[in-house]
C-alpha cells in the first residue's frame, strides 16, 4: 500500500527526515509541511486543503491535540477524507532521537490502521504498553 506520510508543524523536519528514512524501504515517503508547496505557515485549514487536493492517500502525523478538539478543524479533516495520528503530549517533552525510535517501533501498528477507511483520527501513546486509542472526528 503506497501512502504519503505528511507530517506538520507539531512536529520536528528531523522527525518527518529520519522516519522517511524507514519508510521508504516500504514504498512509502514522509513529507513535513516545510516541503511541501503550502509551506510552513499554512494553517491547519490550508493543509488540509491541500492534502484533499493531491489526489494521494495520506496519512498525517501531527502533535497538535487540537485537531480533535477544535469543531471546524475537526470538520474539514472528516470533509477532506484523511487519515492520521496524534502522538500524545509525553512525545514533546521526549528526546528526539526517542521520538523517532518510538514511532518506528509502533509502525507496525500504524500501518495495519491504514486498512480502515477514512477518516479516521488515533493517539499514539509513549507508554510501550499503552495501546492505540481512537479519536473522536
Amino acid at each position: 500500500m503506497s501512502i504519503r506520510v505528511f507530517f506538520d508543524n507539531c512536529t520536528s523536519p528531523v522527525l518527518a527526515e529520519t522516519v522517511g528514512g524507514y519508510l521508504k524501504h516500504l514504498g512509502q515517503r514522509a513529507d513535513h509541511i516545510r516541503d511541501l508547496p503550502c509551506g510552513r505557515h499554512a494553517s491547519d485549514f490550508e493543509w488540509i486543503a491541500y492534502l484533499a487536493g493531491t489526489g494521494d492517500e495520506w496519512l498525517t502525523v501531527t502533535g497538535d491535540g487540537r485537531l480533535h478538539k477544535n469543531k471546524a478543524e475537526r470538520a474539514a479533516f472528516r470533509q477532506a477524507g484523511l487519515k492520521g495520528i496524534v502522538l500524545a503530549p509525553a512525545y514533546q517533552r521526549t528526546p528526539l532521537n526517542q521520538q523517532a525510535s518510538f514511532l518506528i517501533w509502533r509502525w507496525p501498528e500504524i500501518q495495519s490502521l491504514l486498512k480502515l477507511a477514512p477518516p479516521f483520527l488515533f493517539e499514539v501513546p509513549m507508554r510501550n504498553a499503552s495501546g492505540i486509542r481512537q479519536l473522536p472526528l
